[in-house]
């Protein structure tokens, strides 16, 4: 009895009979929300997508851990949340808060894998960089496969040393492969070929497509499926009522691009090409992981293959009047994520039990059969995949640093809770948003106020988790608090450069734009703003806030 008992329990670990490895197909997109069909988004063509979600499970409410590219893949391959690192940036490497960390592609090469990874994996650039240690051979990266118009990137005029970038969009009739995601696939392909001629060797294959990150370039054939004139707009335009000053993104990544205004709303023009961008961008990257998926299944390891995919994080589109991520709202929060397991998901199921990123790693491992590593702040979700009505976690966590204070919230199957303190200070410092998504899905509200008891109940549960570390610096140790500069300045000629539309006073985005510091700017305004009438006066601006 014992022996058929081992035997059983080893076939559902591997997912295939005998000593066999499964083989893991990891599928990394940039952010991407659940604007997908299989989500029921009924406009958006993405076939292939959907027909993953036809042989997985498909989480409903699974989260990233930090609504920012660096952060987000940390929490993939270390297991380890960004308020365990202290990692909040694009540009510190991991393996400055945790040297020693091993990532889930290292954990599995260890094992006996050959780890391979192209395309976006970890966040590369800003002064970050891929990890060697993870990989068998060298992480692939396109050469080329920008805007493929010589007009999209032309780049407006700006100050010296600031980041300015071309058109925020680009149709050009080309074939897939002119572009990054189209290049990726070729790899992608490529590399299963070469895996079918290594019989016995299992593997681990990270793919991380570009797209629909900015800016929002695809052949014209994908801008084709879709009318523009037919895009809704966004139907609320204006932060939660109640909701923190700084707590919204100023959206300063998408005010990069050339052809997006400095200052002010986007129009409706505007608002629809960037929607229709990004509707035709995702489409572009679904017919790349339909040729991805093509591959594995020509080569014969569909039936011995998991299969992840997985967003970075979402993306506001006009939504609360905000654009990009950046924020701990659900459009920035929430995220796409498919689980295929042979033999243990149920092919086409939806489970609405809670995941976020760091519950990765150790399901990957279980489903593996290799030992899952101490230390990691996630748990497995494997009986969510054999039976998609249980119960994984009463909740789950992510942060957001802004204006100084460092936003941690949690997120249960209702309600989401943001407790926004500057790190290690007094609870009763805080600052609080609740919004209850039974009532309230598009978050119109903060309901602080209002359910105090429910405020205290998720307050409890998030006492639970450690207090967030600071942002660690380039030298591993936590990064002092940056001071802004109190050298002499000439605030009139600050105000006069600031008032693009020549009005007397500066709006909140005139104000906003080109701050050093766009965290800790919003935080500012409304202490600047002493009459409280939404707008700064030269005296006031100059004053700033002082008496």
């Amino acid at each position: 009895m014992k022996t058929f008992l081992t035997v059983i329990v080893a076939s559902l670990s591997c997912l295939a009979s005998g000593a066999e490895k499964p083989n893991v197909l990891m599928i990394c997109v940039d952010d991407l929300k659940p604007l997908l069909h299989c989500y029921g988004a009924p406009t958006i063509k993405s076939p292939h997508i959907d027909r993953l979600a036809a042989r997985g499970v498909l989480f409903e409410r699974a989260f990233c851990n930090q609504a920012v590219c660096a952060p987000s893949r940390n929490a993939l391959l270390t297991g380890l949340r960004p308020s365990t690192m202290g990692i909040y940036d694009l540009p510190t490497n991991f393996r400055k808060a945790v040297p020693d960390a091993v990532t889930v592609a290292q954990h599995f090469r260890k094992h006996g894998y050959r780890t391979e990874a192209m395309g976006k994996i970890m966040h590369v650039g800003h002064g970050n960089q891929e990890d060697a240690a993870s990989w068998t051979v060298p992480h692939w990266r396109p050469k080329g496969g920008g805007y493929q118009l010589p007009e999209s990137a032309e780049k407006k005029p700006a100050a010296k040393g600031a980041d300015v970038r071309g058109a925020a969009t680009e149709c050009a009739d080309v074939p897939d492969n002119a572009y990054g995601d189209g290049m990726i696939a070729d790899e992608a392909v490529a590399r299963l070929r070469a895996a079918k001629q290594q019989p016995g060797q299992p593997w681990f294959i990270a793919v991380g497509f570009l797209k629909p990150h900015l800016p929002f370039v695809a052949p014209k054939k994908y801008w084709d499926l879709y009318e523009r004139s037919k895009f809704p707009l966004p139907a609320l335009k204006t932060p939660p009522i109640g909701a923190p000053e700084f707590a919204p993104g100023t959206w300063g990544e998408l005010r990069k691009y050339s052809d997006i205004p400095e200052v002010g709303p986007l129009d409706d023009a505007k608002s629809r090409l960037l929607i229709h961008g990004y509707h035709a961008s995702t489409s572009f990257m679904d017919a790349q992981l339909g040729r991805v998926l093509d591959a594995l299944d020509q080569c014969g390891f569909a039936k011995n293959t998991i299969i992840v995919f997985w967003g970075d994080h979402g993306w506001h589109l006009g939504d609360h009047g905000m654009w990009c991520k950046h924020t701990n709202y659900e459009q920035a929060a929430r995220i796409p994520f498919i689980v295929v397991a042979p033999g243990v998901a149920k092919p086409g199921a939806k489970t609405g039990a809670l995941a976020e990123t760091v519950d990765i790693y150790p399901t990957l491992c279980e489903l593996a059969g290799l030992p899952v590593p101490q230390g990691l702040d996630g748990a497995s979700f494997v009986k969510a995949l054999k039976n998609p009505s249980v119960t994984t976690k009463e909740a789950v966590f992510h942060v957001y640093p802004r204006g100084g204070m460092m936003g941690r919230a949690v997120r249960t199957e209702r309600y989401r809770l943001v407790e926004w303190k500057e790190i290690g200070a007094p609870s009763d410092t805080a600052v609080l948003e609740l919004y209850d998504y039974q009532a309230d899905p598009d978050e119109t509200k903060n309901l602080a106020d209002d359910k105090k008891q429910i405020v205290a109940q998720l307050r409890a549960i998030l006492a639970k988790q450690p207090e967030a570390k600071p942002q660690v610096s380039a030298d591993g140790r936590p990064a002092k608090k940056s001071k802004t500069s109190k050298s002499k300045q000439d605030r009139s000629a600050m105000f006069d450069k600031r008032d693009k539309d020549k009005d007397g006073k500066l709006t909140r985005e005139e104000f906003l734009t080109g701050q050093p510091d766009p965290d800790e700017a919003p935080k500012r305004f409304p202490s600047f703003d002493k009459n409280k009438d939404g707008f700064l006066s030269r005296e006031e601006f100059i004053k700033g806030g002082k008496p």
